[in-house]
């Protein structure tokens, strides 16, 4: 029977080997001493298994509270935990309680985060995951070799229907390639879901109808399970290409459940991502958490962006891009999505970084707030990662280009 292993970065006052032993049996058998019906062949057939173990330092003080403190020292390894399929089958909420289920609750532990997921061959024959990908988002917005250059609706809250298809139609004449509802806008009061989709898509279509380019927007169908559902539809009938969830709000199942009806490109907003990552020490890193959503079938997927406005590291934003370029289970395509207080300078340093241009490049102010207008804000990302892929930094891009000198003048305080 083939077998998942997950990758832990582990703090412990125990033993090492000890302590993963309490996890594997936790997340398996589930019990502190032996019961009646707990045989030996059950266990060589079902018993998780620590399968290696690389200890790291040794720290005086516990990342967590609430261990049992044994001899005051507390050890750091990276262990490596593998379960038969047979636990669980092809299901994704039992795989999650599985790898992250009672075990960031074991006293024994000081610290505890899960750091990477690996899969069997087989779960590419039970999960389609995302239809669209890197290639097909490339295809529904007819961009090819640079990124996706995309924007926000702001403010967040109070513009009515009307207001933001009139900012929607800026951004088409600017020639973006996408834009989104904020994760805050769903469906208010002061902008109703179904008159939101009608005013702007109006706008879209008929750009389209005139230029031949449709502008992906991604609506927020987020809601319950049945609201979604129907917002769904409404995009799909309203001739929309995307529609956007908060992956955290609606969960795994409620994620799925949308995306395999197929019809609509998948944005998948990560909000409340600190919450789950910004601890060093618990919670989930990057790699693992997007091959969960990857299995869901969501086809784009936000990870930050270098010199970001939050918390995040440009080693872990690298780290995170890196991950969804990787195809998983041999085929299936996520597009990162960077964000976070981008402007058109911070194209240099990502490229430099990560090499690629299969990336959604979100930016707010960067082209709503540019000195000559969004249209000079579009304009001067695309020139941005022109000079990116030419190799050029950010002062020599600003040199070759005097029309960059604005954007460096107005947001040149975020220049890595």
């Amino acid at each position: 029977m083939e077998r998942i292993s997950a990758t832990y970065l582990i703090e412990t006052p125990l033993a090492v080997e000890k302590a993963a032993a309490v996890l594997a049996g936790e997340q398996s058998s589930g019990t502190f001493v032996e019961v009646p019906g707990e045989t030996a062949e059950l266990k060589e057939r079902f018993a998780a298994r620590a399968e290696k173990i690389t200890p790291r330092e040794t720290v005086s003080e516990p990342s967590l509270p609430g261990c049992r403190s044994g001899t005051g020292k507390f050890q750091r390894a990276e262990i490596v935990v593998s379960w038969s399929l047979e636990n669980m089958g092809y299901n994704l909420p039992t795989l999650v309680s599985t790898i992250q289920g009672n075990l960031y609750e074991l006293s024994q532990f000081s610290g505890l985060k899960l750091m990477d997921l690996e899969l069997p061959p087989s779960f590419a024959d039970h999960f389609r995951g995302p239809k669209f990908g890197v290639a097909g988002c490339r295809e529904l917005t007819g961009v090819e070799g640079r990124p996706l250059i995309g924007t926000i609706i702001k403010p967040s809250i109070g513009m009515s229907p009307a207001q933001t298809a009139e900012l929607v139609k800026t951004l088409c004449e600017a020639e973006i390639d996408f834009i989104k509802d904020d994760e805050l806008m769903a469906n208010p009061p002061h902008s109703p879901f179904n008159e939101r989709v009608d005013t702007v898509m109006r706008v879209i279509n008929s750009h389209a109808d005139h230029t031949g380019k449709k502008v992906m927007y991604a609506f927020n169908v987020s809601d319950e399970l049945d609201a979604m559902q129907r917002n769904y539809e409404k995009v799909v009938k309203s001739g929309g290409t995307c529609a956007m969830i908060s992956l955290n709000s609606v969960g795994l199942s409620g994620a799925k459940k949308i995306c395999d009806l197929g019809a609509l490109a998948i944005h998948g907003h990560r909000n409340g991502w600190g919450m789950l990552n910004r601890h060093p020490l618990l919670g989930i890193e990057f790699p693992a958490y997007q091959k969960l959503w990857r299995l869901a079938g969501v086809d784009q997927i936000h990870v930050n962006g270098i010199a970001n406005k939050f918390w995040e590291s440009d080693d872990s934003v690298v780290c995170s891009i890196e991950s969804c370029l990787e195809l998983l289970l041999g085929g299936m395509s996520v597009l990162p999505v960077v964000s976070s207080g981008q402007w058109g300078g911070q194209a240099c340093e990502t490229y430099r970084r990560t090499k690629t241009v299969d990336l959604l490049y979100m930016a707010g102010g960067g082209i709503m707030a540019h000195p000559d207008g969004p249209a000079a804000g579009v304009r001067s990302l695309r020139k941005w990662w022109e000079a990116a892929v030419q190799g050029l930094t950010l002062e020599q891009a600003a040199a070759k280009y005097p029309e960059l000198k604005k954007s460096v003048e107005k947001f040149g305080k975020k220049s890595t």
